[in-house]
């Protein structure tokens, strides 16, 4: 692969051209530079130069088909130079970039934008299953807009309680401590309550038995020694006790909240594991380049689909 821009302003430029942005996908999706057909397998397909598409030869439907098929982009009329330089600044803005940032940047509409950022962050997305292990840190949050702020409708819904999580979707994070790069790696999920029964399943689930565990004072938590290391330090009296606190995932909610308060400003629960996703990738690539970063989330866009239906949750298709 020949030399990759280091900026966003080298990779817009870089990408700029069609016929680079497809040679750039080829490679990515098919190393070897040889194009298989995404329906059959055949890899003898021919090349349609007038049109940047293949064609299978063997009949059948969706016999001809650009770089995009099976991608987070198939079915987008928008050109890769403009998903390429989006992935760059989702990637690579340590607060994320909202959609109308991206329609101001790119010269599509807001809708369009959301629908593009909302894909990227299906790429975003971990697809590691192993277990984290050695020193782990636990905390748990709720995240969502504050009682006093709520349209007085959506108060009133929620019974007009104004204090405490009421309205707010509880979420649990997970820090393994030097990971396996050496560097720190998190993991952030949606849960319905942060009740024993809720909370100590997920840490059973990603950590591996034996490890050590850090948590807060909270009451949930309590029978974690019966399968790790565990020790807890009480935010009331000391926020560390030699190893045992919860610094560093207090650091990546501060994070998380800063991009969702300051950049996307509003967040719906129902998209907020996208966002989750999104900040978690960036806080476990913050070591890589920028040029790093992109090509891993580029890299990442092969066999990942979400429909705009879906994202409106007006199809319950699976995303």
């Amino acid at each position: 692969m020949s030399k990759q821009p280091q900026t966003l302003l080298g990779a817009i430029r870089h990408f700029a051209d069609p016929d680079v942005c497809q040679d750039f996908m080829v490679k990515l999706r098919w190393p070897n530079s040889t194009v298989i057909c995404p329906t059959c397998g055949r890899d003898d397909v021919r090349y349609i130069a007038t049109r940047r598409i293949w064609e299978c030869k063997d009949k059948h439907a969706k016999r001809q088909f650009s770089v995009k098929v099976g991608t987070i982009f198939e079915d987008s009329p928008i050109p890769l130079d403009k998903w390429l330089a989006t992935i760059w600044m989702i990637a690579n803005s340590k607060n994320g970039v909202s959609s109308y940032e991206i329609h101001r940047s790119i010269g599509v509409t807001q809708k369009t934008a959301w629908f593009m950022l909302h894909r990227i962050r299906l790429a975003m997305k971990s697809e590691s299953f192993d277990q984290m292990g050695g020193q782990v840190e636990v905390d748990e949050t709720f995240i969502g807009g504050a009682a006093r702020f709520m349209h007085k409708g959506r108060r009133e819904r929620i019974k007009g309680k104004a204090r405490g999580p009421i309205g707010k979707t509880a979420v649990i994070g997970l820090l393994e401590r030097h990971g396996p790069d050496g560097h720190s790696r998190v993991r952030a999920k949606i849960i319905p309550n942060t009740r024993r029964n809720t909370l100590l399943p997920e840490i059973r689930k990603n950590v591996v038995r034996g490890s050590e565990v850090f948590t807060d004072d909270h009451p949930s938590y309590y029978f974690l020694k019966d399968d790790f290391a565990y020790e807890f330090v009480n935010h009331a009296e000391e926020y560390v006790r030699g190893k045992v606190h919860t610094n560093g995932i207090e650091n990546f909610w501060s994070l998380l909240k800063r991009a969702i308060k300051g950049t996307y400003v509003s967040v719906e629960p129902f998209h907020l594991f996208r966002y989750l996703d999104e900040q978690s990738f960036r806080y476990n690539t913050r070591k890589t380049l920028d040029a790093g970063r992109f090509e891993s989330v580029v890299g990442s866009v092969v066999g990942k689909r979400v429909t705009y239906q879906q994202l409106i949750g007006a199809s319950t298709t699976p995303a």
